[in-house]
């Protein structure tokens, strides 16, 4: 067992990814006494450099179980009886190493969410892992170097950086491996950027129908990511196109800013036409069927599943005000459907050829047929320094 002490950034690191490496290690082993050592080691690192009021690991696995619908009788398999689990999730007693691995293993919470300073009645703030988050935040000028992350999270969301805050205003179609922290810090950012837009306020109360159609159509031209911005503002609509943040594995968010300005902010995670198009009314459904002042932001993984009558409703939106039911079923597309009558319903829908592509793909589940119709390629290069910054 050869450690050495954490004194930067780039130890820290590395002794993180050795805790991941050391995760399935047998009980009184080498490998398990040089996990409780690194445990130590990390923490104090924490606690000396990383000052910020994140999530617990109380909190972590609190997050965890609202994205999953998880009750507490779910963990006991993981960390044993009901009084046990009772106390660790009103903060009374600290996650042991085998609490840490099991709850990694059966329920993905990132190792930094839960090897960190347990919460207790006096705990002012806890020693989670920001350092990636700030170095992405700094190196894209979202954030001044030397500045505290609590900070630039609390002036986003009102003064308050508390964890419980943002969760119990969101709602999400995330992966259970995503970094509360990660989510956190995106969503923040993103509202800052929001900022900077200058929108005007909101033209009605809610996006129509009709609005989504036309920003629909302007797919259609050979520009038109790059007019969606322009269009937004004319509804009051900021638009924030900022690269996913390393563990929030998003395609997209829906959010109320300061003064319940209603923010879209989406990542170009994948840079095809469809998604694109598909992501962006997805999210504008949101805004028009299901933000509110008790549901300031949902967050979207659009590659998992519609698990709940939300995601559900937008999908439903997006689908539809990209090409309206009407024409779908007139263009017959089946099955056996070909590229004639992709472009032929687009042309009819009014939209580019990638959205009836797209649909059908999804639809299918088959995303090797019309593979060359999606836009591969077509969405960044509108969005200026966007690769460079990925």
């Amino acid at each position: 067992m050869n450690i050495r002490p954490i004194r930067s950034e780039i130890d820290y690191d590395t002794a993180l990814d050795r805790v991941a490496a050391l995760m399935d290690a047998a009980p009184e082993s080498p490998d398990a006494d040089e996990l409780d050592v690194l445990t130590t080691l990390i923490e104090r690192y924490e606690a000396d450099h990383h000052r910020i009021d994140a999530p617990s690991p109380t909190e972590a696995i609190r997050f965890r179980m609202e994205q999953g619908g998880l009750k507490p009788k779910d963990l006991e398999p993981i960390l044993g009886s009901r009084s046990r689990v009772s106390e660790i999730l009103r903060g009374l007693r600290p996650l042991t190493v085998d609490m840490v691995r099991s709850l990694n293993r059966h329920l993905g919470i990132p190792l930094e969410s839960l090897v960190a300073p347990s919460a207790s009645p006096s705990r002012t703030g806890s020693g989670r892992r920001p350092g990636k988050t700030v170095r992405w935040l700094v190196e894209r000028g979202l954030m001044r170097d030397g500045d505290a992350l609590d900070q630039f999270v609390a002036s986003a969301f009102g003064g308050s950086a508390s964890p419980v805050l943002f969760r119990r205003g969101a709602a999400s179609r995330t992966n259970p491996q995503s970094d509360p922290l990660a989510l956190q810090a995106w969503c923040a950012a993103v509202i800052h950027q929001a900022g900077r837009t200058g929108c005007a306020p909101l033209s009605a109360p809610r996006p129509t129908e009709r609005d989504l159609r036309e920003i629909a159509r302007l797919s259609c031209q050979h520009d038109g990511p790059a007019r969606v911005g322009g269009a937004l503002a004319g509804l009051g609509i900021a638009l924030v196109v900022l690269p996913h943040l390393p563990g929030t594995r998003l395609d997209g968010a829906a959010l109320l800013g300061p003064a319940e300005a209603p923010i879209v902010g989406l990542t170009l995670r994948y840079d095809r036409i469809d998604n694109f198009w598909f992501t962006l009314m997805h999210e504008l459904a949101h805004i028009r069927l299901h933000l509110s002042p008790d549901r300031r932001m949902i967050l979207d993984d659009l590659s998992l599943p519609d698990a709940d009558a939300i995601e559900r409703e937008a999908d439903e939106l997006a689908t539809n005000s990209l090409i309206p039911p009407h024409i779908w079923t007139a263009g017959k597309i089946g099955p056996t459907a070909k590229a004639r009558d992709m472009i032929a319903v687009a042309i009819a829908a009014g939209v580019h050829p990638a959205i009836a592509a797209g649909r059908w793909q999804r639809q299918h589940g088959d995303y090797r047929t019309f593979s060359k119709l999606v836009g591969h390629g077509g969405v960044r290069r509108h969005f200026e320094g966007f690769a460079e910054r990925q």
